[in-house]
């Protein structure tokens, strides 16, 4: 999903107010013990989105088992984007969990737990246009959700500074942006893409795959760095994928078999 960038001011000022009720939250869950507060974005369906006040989603879902197999309690916040970046590197938040690839540019910055999803990118299109790959996607109108990894993918394509390459706050502004004939092409994630396919097939949308273009990518807890609950969080990881738990979870939201002994043995 998203990298690192330049954060907007605003998003800092939001990022400022958010955190310090944050701090507040974080003190005491009222028990003597800590209450970790975890950041997210609440509009990446199928990971996480907002059904009334409650965050719903596969990551809701696996974090909510990875934390109290680890034996953590936890808030689960919906941040946005930007603010999550910001407390999770000022350690405001404890952790951040959305859809977040692990790439060498944040191990830079942020420390991640064991790889727990295994991603790629896809080309969205409308039915009946003549994309094949990649490589055709010169010279058409592109959208992306701007700081993700999809982002990167089609700047490597088509130019970093491409007028060509619209960017939107969020995957589902990118996918209404396809339909409305605003952009001709979506670079996103796979299982996003493919989510959104199934559940608006009046859209009249299909899915290139390209595995040439496309290197594969892996999702990972954002923790600040040398994290102290990061060894907690990678057991209870490990764990729930050893005693069935993570599959349960996985086949609650996504079709198939996850492959656990190659999440367990990625090195993203």
């Amino acid at each position: 999903m998203k990298s690192v960038k330049k954060l907007m001011a605003a998003a800092g000022l939001f990022s400022v107010l958010f955190l310090s009720a944050c701090i507040s939250n974080n003190e005491s869950s009222g028990s003597g013990e800590e209450k970790l507060t975890i950041g997210t974005e609440a509009t990446f369906a199928p990971f996480e989105s907002m059904e009334g006040d409650k965050i719903v989603g596969f990551d809701a879902d696996l974090l909510d088992a990875v934390m109290k197999e680890a034996g953590l309690d936890y808030e689960y916040e919906n941040t946005g984007w930007d603010p999550m970046l910001v407390g999770v590197e000022d350690e405001t938040l404890q952790a951040g969990m959305a859809g977040i690839t692990i790439t060498d540019e944040r191990k830079e910055t942020y420390d991640f737990s064991a790889p727990y999803f295994e991603a790629t990118q896809v080309i969205a299109v409308p039915e009946g246009t003549d994309i094949q790959s990649a490589d055709d996607l010169q010279g058409m109108k592109i959208g992306v959700q701007n700081g993700t990894t999809g982002d990167e993918a089609a700047q490597k394509l088509v130019g970093e500074n491409s007028s060509n390459l619209s960017k939107y706050d969020s995957s589902a502004a990118t996918m209404m942006a396809l339909q409305n004939g605003d952009v001709e092409a979506v670079v996103t994630d796979i299982a996003v893409a493919q989510h959104y396919v199934k559940n608006n097939p009046d859209a009249n949308l299909t899915l290139v795959e390209d595995d040439e273009n496309f290197e594969q990518e892996y999702y990972g807890m954002l923790l600040p760095k040398d994290s102290e609950y990061k060894e907690q969080i990678d057991e209870a990881i490990h764990t729930i994928m050893e005693n069935g738990t993570y599959e349960e979870i996985y086949q609650e939201w996504f079709e198939g078999t996850p492959d656990i002994e190659g999440l367990e043995s990625a090195q993203p």
